[in-house]
């Protein structure tokens, strides 16, 4: 497309990926200590429709924001305690939690969009600094963040390490329990404040929110390197995923590619994200295994 290298397709891009990119930092985590969380997209839906509950009911924005990020954290919680407590494995745990928070959505809203709000909570995802949306800032800041927590705290080699594995972590006196439920935690919590983002980009609580997020993180997470098996990976290069992702996406809305075309695309590069992914994995081990 002859519009395709402009600022203003790059911003676009940009502001397109900051919700999926949000949501990838949190998936980063999780799967790191060789987990998935399937509920980020459920999470983000149902916390946009929760806050914009709780601004209907007259709650300020701040503490909107606030309880919003909070429930969302819980969500993670619940999730790490079926995987660490009930010893659940985490697609089964995660793909309950994704389909009853689906279910609570449509049933607080009755399948219906929740608008009517204070439309100043709409001026974030309008608003640039340098012509740099704010939304894009706070994608940044979260990665500049998880960044410096896994490669700067022992928080992050914990995640390492019980990814890598688990047994000999749990020897060398690292709590595993408390490092794969830190994880989950913290990926419900940037699936809340996704979720925040979307709700300020559309302007209405909508029940159906969400949905396909999570598949989109994982394809860039995967995308950027992290091992599905868990233990290698860096945060720094799923932000290459991530903006991947966004340029095919943008890229084919711009060509006019069908939706349903958009989505076979979107699942074989997750097929070949993976297949690359396991391919490199053996061909270390058989490199190890030489010397």
């Amino acid at each position: 497309s002859s519009n395709f290298l402009s600022v203003n397709t790059v911003m676009t891009i940009l502001k397109q990926v900051s919700i999926t990119g949000i949501i990838s930092v949190g998936m980063t985590f999780v799967i790191l200590t060789g987990g998935i969380d399937l509920s980020v997209g459920s999470i983000a839906g149902v916390s946009s429709v929760t806050a914009a509950i709780f601004m209907l009911n007259g709650f300020s924005i701040p503490l909107t924001c606030i309880l919003t990020v909070l429930i969302a954290l819980i969500y993670g919680i619940l999730n790490g305690l079926c995987v660490t407590k009930l010893n659940m494995p985490p697609l089964i745990a995660t793909l309950g939690t994704q389909t009853a928070l689906r279910g609570a959505a449509y049933i607080i809203t009755g399948g219906l969009p929740v608008f009517g709000f204070s439309a100043v909570f709409g001026d974030f995802a309008k608003t640039s600094v340098a012509r740099i949306p704010l939304m894009v800032i706070l994608m940044a800041v979260i990665f500049l963040i998880g960044k410096f927590v896994l490669d700067q705290c022992n928080f992050g080699r914990y995640i390492y390490g019980t990814g890598g594995n688990e047994e000999a972590s749990f020897l060398s006196g690292i709590s595993v329990i408390k490092t794969k439920l830190s994880a989950y935690a913290i990926s419900g919590m940037l699936a809340g404040v996704a979720g925040l983002v979307l709700l300020s980009r559309t302007n209405s609580g909508q029940p159906s929110a969400g949905m396909g997020y999570e598949m989109d993180a994982i394809t860039a997470v995967v995308l950027g390197g992290v091992s599905l098996s868990g233990g290698q990976g860096r945060v720094s290069q799923v932000m290459i995923g991530v903006l991947i992702m966004g340029v095919l996406s943008t890229g084919m809305i711009m060509l006019g590619i069908n939706d349903y075309v958009q989505q076979l695309i979107k699942g074989l590069v997750l097929i070949a994200a993976v297949t690359f992914s396991e391919f490199s994995a053996r061909m270390r081990n058989v490199t190890s295994a030489e010397k």
